[in-house]
This record gives structure tokens, C-alpha cells and sequence, in this order.
């Protein structure tokens, strides 16, 4: 068996917001060896297979990437470089008119495809907001915990120590729903934003470059993984990851992902 593979078996799982997950029993593979999921015992709700492609092994732990960012990051990607394609493709024929003719038959191929990705994105779109209502409700079924725990301390029901823990706890949830509630809101904004603006801000090249920051490979596994704007997370985690300024930014959110059950 391969390093990368040992690597899985008894790690924990924890998804990208800190939410323990699970922990890894073992591996299934196809008759060539590669990986085709990963078996995770979660608990009360038994034995899930995760797939492999969702999975990061980041230091002691296994992180879960949700399916609905690898989505979103696939359509912006495809998008934004396919307007890339497009104004340049504009360039060269305002340059070298001869290439008109040559010229047209590209930009009608690659105004296909963003026709296509009008429809695919409709369907992402769709997915992240579904998944906002299913955090929406989440965050207020905390916040009904957080009022009622109140009011047993005030009516001298538990204890103040209780109380504070309860709090503590569900505020912590709170603040994971609302770093993937801020994610998801940030790539609607992207998905959403009409490409005759992308175009005419001259905003394609930034989109793509945040897209491909986000997209790099830390692994073997290949999986794409989230690089954080937040300089709190930054600033305390400045030393994780290395030279690169991107790398650095990703491992400073994943570090702080990690340690912040045992900060």
C-alpha cells in the first residue's frame, strides 16, 4: 500500500469550517489500486464513504471539502477563462484584421460555451443558495439553544459555569456557519457577476487569478482547497506553509481550521 494511502487510515476528519466529522477505518479501492472513497466512521449516524477526490490530508488531520465548493470553483474557472479566451481573441483581430475570418469561427465556439455555462450555472447557483437556507436554519436552531440555555441560568436551572459552556460552544458553531455562509455568499457574487462587466472592468484576469490561487494542488491527492482574505488568520498563523505568498494564506486558514478545538 501506498504512502498516500496510509496516510488516510486513523486520521480524523474535520470538514473545511472546523466541524468534526469522523474518523478514517479504511479505504476503498479499484482493481488498479487507486482510491474510490474513503470509509468514515461518524459515529451515530454510522459508516460514510467520503469520496476520495473531497479529501486533503492537512497535517494529523482529514479535510472534507464539500462538494458545493468544488462546483462553484469548477464553473468560475471555466468561465472566467473562457472570457479570458474571448478578449483575446478580440485583441487579435482589432491587431491584424486579416485574422477576421479565422478569427469568427473561434468566437462563435467559445460564445457557445458561455451559453453553456449560462445553464450550468443556474444549476450552482441554485445548490449554494439551497445550502444558505440549510445554514440559515441551523444558525437559528443555535440561537434557540443559546436563549433557552439563558433562561435556565436566570431561573437558576443549571449552573452559571453550564451556561458558559453551552455559550461558548453554540457560538463557536455560530461562527463556522458564518464562515461558510460568507464563502458561499462571496462566490455568488462571482458566479452572478454578468460577463459583459467581467469584460468591460477588465476584471477577468483578477477573477482567474483567484480562482487559480485557490485551485492549487498542496498534494498528491489533487484536491482543490480554500485560500482566505482574512489578515486576523493570517497574522496569527504567519509561519505554516512556506515561502509562497499563496501557499502561506492557505495554510494559514487550514492551521487555524485545526487548532482552534485546542486554542
Amino acid at each position: 500500500m501506498s504512502d498516500i494511502k496510509l496516510e488516510f487510515v486513523g486520521k480524523q476528519v474535520k470538514d473545511m469550517y472546523g466541524a468534526y466529522v469522523g474518523q478514517v477505518i479504511g479505504l476503498v479501492t479499484d482493481i488498479d489500486g487507486s482510491i474510490e472513497s474513503v470509509g468514515v466512521d461518524c459515529g451515530s449516524t454510522g459508516l460514510q464513504k467520503l469520496s476520495y477526490e473531497q479529501l486533503l490530508v492537512q497535517g494529523d488531520y482529514v479535510i472534507f471539502i464539500p462538494k458545493w465548493r468544488m462546483e462553484a470553483q469548477k464553473l468560475l474557472r471555466q468561465k472566467n477563462l473562457t472570457l479570458k479566451r474571448v478578449k483575446a481573441l478580440e485583441n487579435l483581430v482589432e491587431e491584424n484584421d486579416l485574422m477576421k475570418d479565422d478569427a469568427e469561427v473561434l468566437h462563435l465556439i467559445y460564445e457557445k460555451r458561455l451559453v453553456d455555462l449560462e445553464s450550468n450555472e443556474q444549476e450552482v447557483v441554485n445548490t449554494l443558495n439551497s445550502r444558505l437556507r440549510e445554514l440559515e436554519v441551523q444558525g437559528t436552531t443555535i440561537k434557540t439553544i443559546i436563549f433557552d440555555a439563558k433562561l435556565q441560568y436566570r431561573s437558576n436551572d443549571i449552573l452559571e459555569e453550564t451556561y458558559q459552556e453551552i455559550n461558548t460552544n453554540s457560538t463557536e458553531l455560530l461562527d463556522r456557519i458564518q464562515l461558510e455562509k460568507d464563502e458561499i455568499n462571496s462566490f455568488l457574487s462571482r458566479i452572478t457577476q454578468p460577463y459583459s462587466e467581467i469584460v468591460t472592468n477588465g476584471s477577468e484576469d483578477k477573477n482567474i487569478d483567484q480562482t487559480q490561487t485557490e485551485e492549487q494542488h498542496v498534494d498528491e491527492v489533487g484536491m482543490e482547497t480554500k485560500t482566505s482574505d482574512s489578515e486576523a488568520i493570517k497574522e496569527q498563523n504567519s509561519t505554516v506553509f512556506g515561502d509562497s505568498q499563496d501557499n502561506e494564506i492557505e495554510g494559514n486558514w487550514l492551521n487555524e481550521v485545526l487548532t482552534k478545538d485546542t486554542a
